[in-house]
C-alpha cells in the first residue's frame, strides 16, 4: 500500500484480506478445482487472487479502484491464468468472461447485496461464495417470523439457498474491521422461477414489505378492488390479514400466480435485484 500510494477507502468498504492460512480456507471450503474458471470481485490488493490463481484454471478479477487497478497488475504479474478488469462489476455482463463461473470473492460490504444479486441475475454465475457483514448475512438467510427476515430475504430464496459457512476474525483485515465478517454460499435452486417471472414477483416482495408493521390487506391495497384481492389470496392459501413478515417465498408465488390470472399488474418500478429490504 505504502509502495502504491493505497490508502484504504472506508467509503468504499476498502479491507484488504491479509491472512494466507484464511485465503486456504475459503479456496477449500469453495471446492475450486483446476477444472472452475473464477470471477473474484473487488480483488483489492490480490491476497485472494493468488491462491484462487494456484489453484483454479482462470480467474477473472474485476476491480473498480484504478490505483488497486495498477497495484494488482504488478503484484499478479506472471499469473497467466488471471486477467484484471478495471471495471464496475454492477455494470460488467459476466456472461463475456466465461459461461459456468464461480463467483468467489470479498465484497465491498457496501455493495454486497446488490453485487450478489446481480450475480444470481447472470446465466453465466453457476455460484456464489463470499464474504459479507455477519449482519448482512443473517439477514440474507432469515426465515419467516426471524425480525431480521425482509424483502431480501425472500428474493434471496426464489434464487438460492443460503448458508453461513464460517466466520471470519476481524485480525485478518487491514484495516481491521469495526464489523464482523462471515463466508455465505448461495448455491442456485433448480426450481427457481424463469427470470419473465421475476420482475414482478419482486415488485410483489417490496410492495408487501414496504410497511413491514402493517397487514397484506393493506398494503397490496393499492393493487386492485378488494374483492380482487380477497378471492386471490383465498385461492393462494394466503390470509390478507397476515403481514409479510409470516409469509414463506412458496406463498409469494403462490399470490402472484393468481394475481396473473386475475389480470392484476404488480410493479413497482424497481430492479428486483436492488432492494435490500
Amino acid at each position: 500500500m505504502a509502495r502504491h500510494g493505497i490508502a484504504p477507502r472506508k467509503t468504499a468498504g476498502q479491507n484488504f484480506l491479509h491472512d494466507a492460512n484464511v485465503v486456504r480456507r475459503i479456496i477449500a471450503a469453495a471446492q475450486i478445482g483446476p477444472d472452475d474458471d473464477v470471477l473474484e470481485i473487488g480483488p483489492g490488493l490480490g491476497s485472494l487472487t493468488l491462491g484462487l490463481a494456484a489453484q483454479s484454471r482462470s480467474v477473472v478479477a474485476i476491480e473498480i479502484d484504478a490505483g488497486l487497478v495498477r497495484a494488482l497488475t504488478e503484484i499478479l504479474a506472471g499469473k497467466a491464468n488471471v486477467t484484471v478488469v478495471h471495471a464496475d462489476a454492477l455494470a460488467t455482463d459476466f456472461g463475456a468472461y466465461g459461461t459456468n463461473l464461480r463467483l468467489v470473492a470479498n465484497l465491498p460490504y457496501n455493495t454486497a447485496t446488490p453485487l450478489v444479486f446481480h450475480a444470481l441475475e447472470s446465466p453465466a454465475v453457476q455460484d456464489v461464495f463470499v464474504m459479507v457483514q455477519r449482519e448482512v448475512a443473517m439477514r440474507w438467510k432469515a426465515v419467516p417470523n426471524d425480525p431480521l427476515y425482509s424483502a431480501v430475504s425472500v428474493k434471496l430464496a426464489l434464487y438460492a439457498t443460503v448458508e453461513i459457512a464460517f466466520a471470519v476474525p476481524r485480525s485478518v483485515f487491514i484495516p481491521a474491521p469495526n464489523v464482523d465478517s462471515v463466508m455465505v454460499s448461495l448455491r442456485r435452486r433448480a426450481d427457481a422461477p424463469p427470470a419473465s417471472a421475476l420482475a414482478g414477483l419482486c415488485s410483489l416482495i417490496d410492495l408487501a414489505f414496504a410497511q413491514r408493521r402493517k397487514t397484506l390487506g393493506n398494503t397490496l391495497a393499492s393493487l386492485a378492488p378488494r374483492e380482487v384481492l380477497t378471492a386471490c389470496a383465498d385461492r393462494a392459501e394466503v390470509a390478507l390479514s397476515q403481514r409479510a413478515e409470516a409469509l414463506p417465498v412458496a406463498a409469494f408465488q403462490r399470490l402472484m400466480d393468481e394475481f396473473v390470472r386475475a389480470g392484476v399488474t404488480v410493479t413497482t418500478g424497481a430492479r428486483y435485484g436492488s432492494s435490500s429490504g
